[in-house]
Formats: C-alpha cells, structure tokens, sequence
C-alpha cells in the first residue's frame, strides 16, 4: 500500500531519528583530544564533530533553487572549543532544520535544486532527495567515521544501528 504521509512529514521522520543517534555519538567526542587526528589527510576530531553539528545548516541553501559554491569564499567553518559549544550548535541546527522543512509542501520538496561550482555541476536533485543526501546521509558518513575515530582513541562506543563492543544492551 503506498505511503500517504508527506515528503516533509517523511523526511523529517528520518531525520530526527538520525539527529538523535547523532547526539549520542557527539556527547562521547572527548574535548580533551579534540586535536587529534587518525591521519595527516583526516579532519580533527574537533572539526569531524564540528562539520557533523554544523551539516543541518545546509538545508538554507535548498530554499533556493541553486546554491554556487564558488561563491562561498569567505566561508569558514564552525569549530566548537568544547562539549557544550558542540551539542549546542547540534541542538540549535537541528531544530533549524526541522523548522526549514515542517511547513514545505510536496511541491516546494519537489523541486528542482542545483549545486554547482562556477559552471561545473556538482549535484542536482529535488530538493527533499538533496537534503536527505546532503544533510542526513552525508552525517550518518561523517558519523561513522567519528565512531571510529573513538574506537582507536579507546573512547566507548554508543550504539548508533546496534549494540556495540561498549554497549552490547544498547546502552
């Protein structure tokens, strides 16, 4: 039988689910070691988490039909300094998200978005598939790489999908 329930009310399923897995994983980011990194080629900790709180903001430039990222210069990105910074940049941007999408029709959600760099097309979808590829799988990604940036700093594990090492009861 399909689904009658909306591309918003869909969507907004989803990503509350996500946010709320993704907040358990960011409370474990030890702030002690947010400097670390795995790799010369990987992010900090401190900016892995970071990206991860700051991603729900994306879904500003889908109120648009197109966003230019060459364009975007002068962009910094947001770096927390410590726990509480991080969870509340997580908290602020989600219920930012949750409020760009809750009252956007199937039409709106329907529509064509763009992102391109100068004349080179980056993505382009309807808008409800861009940010579910650009905000809520683009973190579950980010996510996962967190989790195992914890596991090789000796940090518990918090359930995302499942039991884990840590918490095998799903704690």
């Amino acid at each position: 039988m399909p689904s009658t329930a909306s591309l918003s009310t869909a969507l907004l399923a989803d990503f509350q689910h996500e946010a709320g897995v993704t907040r358990r994983v960011l409370e474990a980011i030890p702030e002690d070691r947010y400097d670390w990194k795995p790799h010369d080629k990987s992010m900090t900790l401190g900016a892995l988490a970071s990206h991860v709180a700051e991603s729900p903001t994306w879904a500003h430039s889908m109120l648009e039909d197109e966003l230019d990222c060459a364009s975007m210069a002068d962009w910094k990105p947001f770096v927390a300094e410590n726990r509480a910074e991080l969870l509340a940049a997580h908290d602020k941007n989600c219920a930012g998200f949750r409020e760009i999408v809750a009252d956007k029709d199937d039409a709106f959600l329907a529509s064509n978005w763009k992102m391109r760099s100068g004349d080179k097309i980056l993505m382009e979808a309807p808008k409800h598939a861009a940010m579910r590829s650009t905000v809520v799988h683009h973190n579950i990604h980010h996510r996962g790489q967190l989790t195992v940036y914890l596991r090789m700093l000796d940090v518990p594990v918090p359930s995302t999908y499942g039991p884990t090492a840590d918490y095998p009861d799903f704690g």
